[in-house]
């Protein structure tokens, strides 16, 4: 298990919000933190750990008058941590190489994999042809309904038909080089981990896949851990005491390193 940091930014600022507040009408969101740092802060720290592999998310879409902002701090944080970062929201074939040039390690996609509520292997396949597999991570974010754990798209707001299985799996690890899966019903709760979800992607681990979700304790960490087997790689937001939360920064590394 490796830890993966993160950098959420909504409406020009890093934020940790509560994942199924979010709303694109009036781009509004239960907020749990608001930084004072602007998003290359939290990268230099985290280039100065050593940390690799976290993830950028712009939490606006690009029909939003916040958009430019949220879209111009992810691009200094990449600057600030050149191939340290991944980066999503709202990617596409027409805007991946820019989040790529601009120095994404990779691009995190779920929306224009997952129109109209299934999976469009022919954009999948646009998608791959642009970015490589070895530079895409695809997001499966999940919620439930009816005790299944189903994915969800634009900003975790619309469900999808597609339930998380390990068929799933399979299936679209053969297009990317890790999955992303925020846990959306405990984002931003610290409230504990989605087991049912942690266990599911211990039981796969075929190839990288890093857990966000409900994580605000040392209990949590080795839950997650026994659950997903130590394979599945963990983020922690409003739980770190970097966005608010009761966990110290330097206590995460020295458990997880």
């Amino acid at each position: 298990m490796k830890f993966r940091p993160c950098i959420d930014i909504h409406n020009g600022s890093v934020k940790q919000i509560v994942g199924g507040s979010l709303k694109d009408a009036g781009d509004r969101a239960q907020e749990n933190f608001v930084s004072g740092q602007d998003a290359a802060f939290y990268a230099g720290l985290y280039r100065e750990k050593g940390i690799i592999g976290g993830h950028i998310i712009l939490l606006n879409p690009a029909s939003s008058p916040y958009y430019e902002e949220t879209k111009r701090q992810a691009l200094s944080a990449l600057s600030a941590y050149p191939q340290g970062l991944q980066a999503g929201g709202g990617i596409t074939p027409e805007n991946a190489a820019a989040f790529l040039n601009a120095g994404a390690s990779h691009v995190i996609v779920t929306s224009y994999v997952f129109s109209d509520g299934q999976i469009q292997y022919d954009r999948l396949r646009t998608l791959v042809k642009e970015t490589g597999k070895e530079n895409l991570v695809l997001d499966l974010s999940v919620r439930s309904r009816g005790g299944q754990y189903y994915i969800v798209t634009d900003r975790w707001q619309k469900y999808t038909s597609v339930e998380l299985t390990t068929q799933v799996l399979d299936e679209l690890s053969g297009y990317c080089d890790e999955f992303l899966i925020h846990a959306v019903d405990v984002e931003g709760k610290s409230a504990g981990i989605e087991e049912p979800v942690a266990k599911l992607l211990g039981d796969w681990g075929k190839i990288p896949v890093t857990y966000a979700g409900g994580v605000h304790s040392f209990a949590d960490l080795d839950k997650l851990k026994e659950l997903g087997k130590g394979r599945v790689d963990v983020t922690i937001g409003s739980g770190l005491d970097l966005f608010g939360g009761q966990m110290a920064f330097a206590d995460v590394l020295s458990y997880i390193g």
